[in-house]
């Protein structure tokens, strides 16, 4: 026969671990769970992960527009998505500061792809992300 406590589980120690803080905490955690669980369901749809990014370029161009106002938040997303084109066209490793040639020359020698330093999928997101924000500053 059994004579523990019956129900299972941690017994009177789940009410203690109940806190308002523990249960933020969860939440939070499912959220962000579930926040990644979408992006990584994007993953293999490039084509409709930049249209939506254009849908939203667009937006916030007739956004600009009919507000008659907000250049300067409009100038600042510009050079930042300028900086994160050439983030994304430049190689992860520069080769002038390399030691040797970069191009194999030897049937022996591996060959090394192109590796960007921002990754397509970073880029979109930080260009979606940032529009969103520059969105949201614009006021009415």
């Amino acid at each position: 026969m059994e004579t523990g406590p019956t129900g299972g589980g941690l017994g009177g120690d789940d009410l203690s671990q109940s806190s308002p803080a523990t249960a933020i905490s969860r939440w939070s955690f499912e959220v962000s769970r579930r926040y990644q669980h979408v992006l990584d369901k994007t993953v293999p749809h490039i084509l409709y992960r930049w249209i939506a990014c254009l849908v939203l370029v667009l937006i916030y161009a007739v956004r600009v527009y009919f507000v008659q106002g907000f250049y300067i938040i409009t100038y600042g997303l510009g050079i930042y998505l300028l900086n994160l084109l050439m983030g994304f066209l430049s190689p992860q490793v520069d080769p002038e500061m390399q030691d040797g040639p970069s191009l194999p020359t030897r049937g022996s020698d591996e060959f090394r792809p192109f590796v960007r330093r921002l990754p397509e999928f970073k880029f979109w997101f930080a260009i979606s992300v940032f529009i969103i924000v520059g969105y949201d500053l614009i006021d009415d």
